[in-house]
């Protein structure tokens, strides 16, 4: 069975980027829902001895809409906390930095290519930085709680980066200004943890 991991720094540690209370609840209340329902769709079933990336990867069209929301929810907001930091920011460095600058043309492209995922993804949803089976670097966005390991995601590659659109991520401090929260994201990215996931 899955379990709600802590939080790897304190919720008030990534103001004023994301605010405490965002973080306690999005945490503490949204992701701990979601592997509590998780628990309660794969109980005695084979899936509750699977870990959450390879569950991920049987997720098809024909999968329990319980299984797909509530284990991408876990899977989706486990990776996140992962991939921000108080000490996060500033830009990619060395093989990674390189490898974006050859897929993108820049950081600064990237930036804007990633952004413009992110915005155009109506309502609730995710925005990826993927690296695909044969090396290449992509940036998609998934609906919901998809992810790119689900083979029934349209959009498909080994998760990099990703950054939760859905209003609880940011609507306490940015209520409707998605883009001020995208902005805001590149002060906590944790580009070190981005880089060893290549």
């Amino acid at each position: 069975m899955h379990t709600l991991p802590p939080l790897p720094y304190a919720a008030s540690a990534l103001e004023p980027h994301i605010d405490a209370k965002t973080m306690e609840i999005h945490h503490g209340k949204h992701h701990s829902t979601y592997v509590t329902k998780l628990n309660a769709a794969i109980q005695g079933s084979e899936a509750a001895n699977i870990e959450i990336a390879e569950l991920m990867g049987t997720i098809t069209a024909d999968s329990s809409p319980a299984v797909r929301n509530n284990g991408g929810g876990h899977y989706n907001h486990s990776l996140f906390w992962t991939l921000i930091s108080p000490t996060g920011g500033g830009e990619p460095a060395g093989d990674l930095r390189r490898r974006m600058e050859t897929a993108f043309g820049s950081i600064a492209e990237f930036k804007e290519k990633f952004a413009a995922a992110a915005l155009a993804r109506f309502g609730s949803g995710w925005t990826w930085l993927c690296e695909t089976s044969s090396g290449d670097l992509t940036i998609g966005s998934t609906p919901n709680q998809d992810n790119p390991l689900m083979p029934a995601s349209a959009y498909r590659g080994k998760p990099l980066l990703a950054l939760d659109v859905w209003e609880h991520a940011y609507y306490l401090t940015y209520q409707n200004r998605r883009p001020d929260y995208v902005n805001a994201f590149w002060n906590i990215v944790d580009w070190n943890a981005v880089a060893k996931r290549m």
